[in-house]
């Protein structure tokens, strides 16, 4: 069964990690609190088989119901937890789930990267860096089918864009023939983090280099999509209320989509999808590897599944494609904008001959070049979401993804046409002031690409 390590950098990426083992217990089937979580689609045995993806663990023929039987097994997850502030990674010491955490994957420091990519990349990444590698070269070797690296952090701040890229280099540098994925959360340009923009265009041009495979997710699309689900909208005042803070939305939206994305790696199913395949069927090109993902239902409210006609899952196969439910801002059946490869994964109760008749749709709608017209990869997991009898995940390697990168490119240009901020980047040892050009070069280049490759549609 294909194993992974969760590397979850500054305080985004652990916010998100804290809700993500929650989520994968609850998944198994593993009762964590003394609510009952919803009862699995399948007997709990069959699903604990596959409990190693995420965990280090003796192994057990009992079936494991409570946190308790999964201490017993002497089960440690494979979470990496690392920020350069220690207020976030202290909760996992003294949450309810801290037995689950190994010592020596927690790893902080004081102060911060004060909202400064340079900071975390030039210089917490070579102080730390033999720290990092012992605590990942530590979990590496507790692994049998090592599957790939899964990296979290947030895109405006210092640390998760700055310590976060330079983890991602380290592990192309150190473990090439593993693939680094990458969930990373760009900011709606509204924060208070004013360095933002150069963080974020350092940072994405490191991911077009060292990452296999990058999962975006844009704050705003977030939100919208929150403000769709939740009912918790003002429309009368335009303002978004919660009994919870609307972060919390935001992270179980990444989250869900990150158990979507894993699942066909860690259970079993008729048409499967291994998340190495992922990168062989949707990345065409070197530094196309952006992919916009969707799906549907979203689990922010009650849905009932139970009436699962065929209507219903057509109404899913096209939510999950539609740019409503992108967690960018993109538009894959825009027609200005081509698809170079598309990734259909149904989770539940779905047939091979429902999935058929969504490739014909999808080829239908979307604008597809003559050399990728074939280029929509299937797959059929056999376990839903929890308390769901079946949902749709979908990855889209569209040209329209060049819009994040022109929006990246935006904010980086307002600041440094002024040169304002500059003196706080090249006031870090390691950073050298022409980096701001080649960024900014970098970044045009590649949406010259997408530009170039969208042309293609027409030969």
């Amino acid at each position: 069964m294909s194993e992974f390590i969760v590397i979850q950098v500054g305080q985004c990426g652990n916010q998100i990690g804290s809700f993500l083992l929650p989520e994968i217990l609850q998944e198994y089937g593993v009762k964590t609190t003394t609510d009952s979580p919803a009862k699995p689609k399948r007997n709990k045995a069959e699903l604990q088989q596959f409990m190693s993806s995420f965990f280090n663990m003796d192994p057990t023929n009992t079936t494991i119901e409570t946190l308790s039987d999964l201490l017993k097994s002497k089960a440690k997850a494979r979470f990496l937890c690392i920020d350069m502030e220690d207020s976030v990674v202290a909760r996992f010491k003294s949450g309810r789930l801290r037995d689950l955490f190994d010592s020596k994957s927690l790893i902080t420091h004081y102060p911060g990267s004060g909202n400064n990519w340079a900071e975390g990349y030039c210089s917490h990444g070579p102080k730390f860096k033999q720290k990092i590698l012992k605590a990942i070269q530590y979990n590496v070797e507790k692994c049998d089918h090592l599957h790939g690296f899964l990296v979290l952090f947030s895109m405006g701040g210092g640390t998760g864009s700055g310590l976060g890229t330079f983890i991602v280099k380290l592990l192309a540098d150190f473990f090439p023939h593993i693939d680094r994925f990458v969930a990373c959360v760009y900011p709606t340009g509204t924060e208070d983090v004013i360095t933002g923009p150069y963080n974020m265009a350092f940072a994405t041009e490191q991911l077009l280099e060292s990452a296999t495979c990058v999962f975006p997710v844009e704050n705003r699309a977030l939100l919208d999509i929150a403000l769709r689900h939740t009912g918790r909208y003002s429309a009368r005042n335009k303002t978004y209320f919660s009994p919870f803070r609307p972060f919390e939305d935001m992270n179980k939206i990444i989250v869900d989509m990150i158990l979507h994305l894993t699942s066909g790696s860690r259970f079993g199913g008729k048409m499967n999808i291994d998340m190495n395949e992922i990168n062989t069927n949707m990345v065409p090109f070197p530094k196309l590897n952006f992919l916009a993902s969707g799906y549907s239902p979203f689990r922010l409210k009650n849905f009932n599944s139970s009436a699962h006609s065929d209507q219903l899952k057509n109404e899913l196969f096209l939510a999950s494609c539609s740019r409503n439910n992108q967690l960018i801002k993109v538009d894959p059946f825009d027609s200005r904008y081509m698809a170079m490869s598309v990734t259909l994964l149904g989770r539940g109760n779905y047939s091979i001959n429902d999935m058929r008749g969504y490739i014909d749709r999808l080829k239908s709608k979307l604008h597809f070049a003559c050399w990728s017209n074939k280029a929509v990869k299937v797959g059929l997991c056999n376990v839903a979401p929890k308390g769901l009898d079946f949902s749709m995940f979908s990855l889209c390697n569209t040209s329209s993804t060049s819009n994040l990168f022109q929006e990246v490119l935006n904010q980086f240009t307002k600041l440094y046409q002024r040169k304002a901020h500059v003196h706080h980047y090249t006031a870090i040892s390691g950073f050298d002031f022409d980096q701001f050009k080649e960024c900014q070069n970098s970044i045009s280049n590649i949406i010259e690409f997408y530009q170039e490759i969208g042309k293609r549609k027409t030969l």
